[in-house]
């Protein structure tokens, strides 16, 4: 059927102003917000390594197609321009509904309402007039007609291959980069955890001792010898009291750690370990003045890691402590890698995965962390996903007290962590790429890693509560359990970190 020349003018320049309006509204919405722009595709699945060109890019493109559109000499340029940047949106929409790890939230502006499979039908229709503008221009409208639909439909195509390409491409380079060469780009699917329960324990002095068995074990350091169990509800509490069978020991520094069926009393000044059974809670002594230790975790039922001072060179070292039939110290110094002092640079958490059999050392002033076996041989060494690859600290020497001390705040890179399964869990205190800085006054981040693929996996966000910060926080098979101020919160993890889970639950 054809179309009378006025007919097609008509319908030609209403499909560029259409185009005008679309890539004006949307360059113009982009740039006014441009941060929060950048923040929606630094938390895109398939473009969040590249964040950084691409907004500015895709405002660019649109404006400068916006612009030749509206000039014959360049209609025809533009409209294959504007049909090929419908192409790459429409392939992105694809893949993330089809092949992404996670579904983010659509974009703003103009399509805020619209879900993904909305976009998808308006992008579309917008292709599809492009290609009806393509056909009817007046510069195709001559006597080689069909020579000439040839062509478009040729070109049209192939502009349609390398359009889906090079979005597929940009997807299998992004997760590459964001899973094993991160530039500090997190990505947050919609929801990972997602609050269930809170109880109010008073006081502020309550640590995670342990957990198993469903249920969650509190030590308080105000009141060493107590210990609190709660279920996952947060509604059951028992109140448990730990009997010592030596009493002339002088405590100083009291942890408690739970390994289901026993439980440990550690004090590294004394320095003392006791065990017992949850049945009773009574500890009788099973190693007394061997080595002294600053911090100490359980790696196995009478195997204990730690870390001390060491006495030939005055630095940071790990250990462990066996006490089965006898006690066996054993010192691992090529494990901490010194940077300034070898102290306060070396300094860090502890966690231990009884299903991976794996200990794990995280550093608070750079982004590293050890992985090693339950006797502590190394494994490898990773990296969190910040850039902080030195320690930024200053150090005083104070005669007087004749001990070292920050001259400045020190430099934090990471708070705290928690292990569990396969996925190491670190609160970052730094903000990544393309981040709302208001959000980090609202809420702590937790960063997930998988401690055997080495893989960066996915990051999300507990909220502040009643204007306290997370202090700790311990994961178990279902629920991520946090202390927040005087108030312990429990969250359901859902689908993404289950999953990440169940990978290596498959491989059992």
């Amino acid at each position: 059927m054809k179309l009378r020349a006025t007919t097609q003018s008509i319908l030609l320049n209403s499909i560029c102003l259409l185009y005008v309006l679309l890539f004006v509204y949307a360059a113009v919405s982009k740039l006014l917000d441009f941060e929060n722009f950048q923040v929606q595709l630094g938390q895109s699945p398939l473009l969040s390594a590249f964040a950084g060109w691409v907004s500015w890019g895709v405002p660019v493109i649109e404006l400068l197609i916006s612009i030749f559109i509206v000039i014959p000499r360049f209609r025809i340029v533009a409209l294959y321009a504007a049909f090929s940047l419908m192409v790459l949106f429409t392939a992105y929409i694809f893949i993330v509904l089809n092949y992404s790890s996670f579904v983010p939230c659509s974009c703003g502006g103009i399509l805020e309402k619209l879900g993904w499979k909305e976009h998808l039908v308006f992008n579309i229709f917008f292709i599809t007039i492009a290609v009806i503008a393509l056909f009817i221009s007046p510069r195709y409208n001559t006597e080689e007609r069909k020579s000439r639909r040839y062509f478009i439909s040729t070109t049209l195509l192939i502009l349609s291959i390398i359009c889906v390409g090079f979005m597929t491409l940009l997807f299998i380079i992004s997760e590459d980069i964001v899973h094993h060469r991160n530039n500090f780009v997190r990505r947050f699917p919609p929801v990972s955890v997602r609050k269930a329960y809170q109880a109010d324990l008073k006081y502020n002095s309550y640590y995670f001792a342990g957990e198993g068995d469903g249920k969650i074990y509190l030590g308080n350091s105000t009141a060493p010898a107590q210990v609190v169990t709660l279920d996952t509800t947060l509604q059951n509490k028992k109140i448990h009291y730990i009997f010592i069978d030596d009493n002339k020991i002088k405590f100083n520094a009291v942890q408690v750690r739970v390994f289901p069926p026993n439980f440990y009393v550690l004090d590294g000044t004394v320095p003392c370990i006791f065990k017992g059974k949850i049945v009773d809670w009574k500890a009788t002594l099973q190693m007394y003045g061997t080595t002294h230790f600053s911090i100490a975790e359980l790696v196995d039922s009478n195997v204990v890691a730690f870390r001390k001072i060491s006495n030939q060179n005055g630095e940071n070292i790990l250990g462990t402590i066996s006490f089965d039939d006898e006690t066996v110290v054993k010192y691992h110094s090529e494990l901490l890698q010194k940077q300034i002092d070898g102290v306060f640079d070396t300094d860090g958490t502890m966690q231990y995965s009884r299903e991976l059999k794996k200990f794990v050392y995280l550093y608070y002033y750079r982004n590293q962390f050890i992985v090693t076996d339950n006797r502590l041989n190394l494994s490898y060494r990773g990296n969190t996903i910040d850039t902080t690859s030195k320690a930024r600290l200053k150090i005083a020497w104070v005669k007087k007290r004749k001990e070292k001390k920050f001259s400045i705040p020190p430099f934090t890179v990471n708070r705290t962590s928690s292990v569990h399964n396969n996925l190491l869990f670190v609160n970052s205190v730094l903000p990544g790429r393309y981040e709302s800085l208001e959000m980090w006054k609202q809420a702590s981040i937790i960063d997930v890693y998988s401690i055997e693929s080495q893989d960066y996996l996915m990051s999300f966000y507990i909220y502040n509560n009643d204007g306290k910060r997370m202090s700790s926080f311990i994961v178990t098979d279902t629920h991520l359990f946090a202390l927040i101020g005087n108030a312990i919160v429990s969250y359901s993890l859902e689908k993404e970190i289950k999953e990440e889970m169940k990978v290596h639950n498959n491989l059992k």
